[in-house]
């Protein structure tokens, strides 16, 4: 699937073209994952807007089998790479090998070099080696020794961490939290979902997703999708709730919040709502979609201050609280 200028109506097709597709995407994620719409929701997003996810959530709900399962659907080299105390940078770009034989040194990449990249409990590595994945996430490249590599496209980087764990850890700082697209919290799955968890991996074989999307389908789509016209009411709107998350805005909310999102923010919130209503089948996004992603976008780039921590209040009830005052 190339992907040439294309005509308004030829556009508007391949949009609707992407809404059934994300359909099967989903039916055969559901093969191996059950519930848990909300997280494969932005995965999807995530992936189309070529941004990269952290999940946030207590082990064994499904964190790592939903990244393997997208990535089965898209038939896309995988990596995982379990982020440890004792990690090196090396462990996860590559280094450079001296060859005896001929005296010369030669380059081994690392597991970055793959299309989508599970960096597994991020927060367990120390900061040298969280800060490896810095460069391949902005400039989606590598330098190793006095060469730089570009990583294969697509690239995206979904990582995970425990939020209640947190003896041993080294919380990610604020500014590679800001190079993650989406902050997505992973919850627990209803009564009636835990039962069939249950029954699906306790009896018979593992079930596999089959590939729905090719990378080279992928790629395209993910250029389609920048190209959509941007509606300047929304653009608009994306900049106001970015701007309320900042101290100084005159909302109520402000009052628990120390440092607020960036313009980085608005940027993810314009492509976000894009690829939103693009998913249902819209060309153009609304209000409505902006606020369906905005949680995700601006929950890791708000810092709560003392006040909110002594209150016992979390960034999403300021998040809802945000959205509820900008209207």
């Amino acid at each position: 699937m190339t992907t040439p200028e294309l005509t308004v109506e030829e556009t508007e097709q391949k949009v609707a073209e992407l809404a059934p597709l994300i359909e099967r995407t989903r039916a055969e994620m559901g093969r191996v994952l059950v519930g848990q719409r909300y997280l494969v929701d932005r995965l999807l997003i995530g992936l189309l807007c070529d941004g990269h996810v952290l999940l946030e959530g207590v082990p064994g709900l499904a964190k790592t089998t939903a990244v393997k399962a997208l990535a089965g659907c898209l038939a896309l080299r995988f990596s995982r790479i379990q982020f440890t105390p004792d990690l090196l940078p090396a462990d996860v770009v590559g280094t450079q090998v001296y060859q005896p034989k001929d005296g010369e040194f030669t380059t081994r990449v690392g597991p970055v070099f793959a299309n989508l990249v599970l960096a597994d409990e991020i927060n367990r590595a120390p900061p040298k080696v969280q800060s490896a994945l810095l460069e391949a996430m902005q400039e989606r490249q590598v330098t190793i020794g006095d060469r730089t590599y570009d990583l294969p496209r697509p690239f995206l980087v979904l990582a995970t961490q425990n939020p209640i764990e947190q003896e041993g850890t080294y919380p990610l700082p604020e500014a590679q939290q800001d190079r993650f697209m989406l902050s997505v919290p992973v919850g627990y799955p209803s009564f009636e979902e835990e039962e069939e968890i249950v029954r699906r991996t306790t009896v018979g074989e593992m079930r596999h997703a089959e590939r729905v999307i090719s990378g080279e389908e992928l790629v395209a789509y993910q250029r389609l999708l920048r190209r959509l016209p941007a509606n300047p009411d929304v653009v608009r709107y994306c900049v106001q709730l970015s701007a309320a998350t900042r101290p100084g805005s005159g909302l109520d909310a402000t009052r628990w919040i120390r440092w607020g999102a960036g313009p980085r923010a608005s940027q993810f919130l314009a492509v976000g709502a894009r690829t939103w209503a693009a998913l249902r089948g819209n060309e153009v996004p609304t209000r409505e979609d902006v606020r369906a992603i905005a949680p995700a976008v601006l929950r890791h780039r708000i810092l709560l201050n003392f006040e909110a921590e002594a209150a016992g209040v979390d960034v999403d009830r300021v998040v809802g609280a945000i959205l509820e005052e900008v209207g």
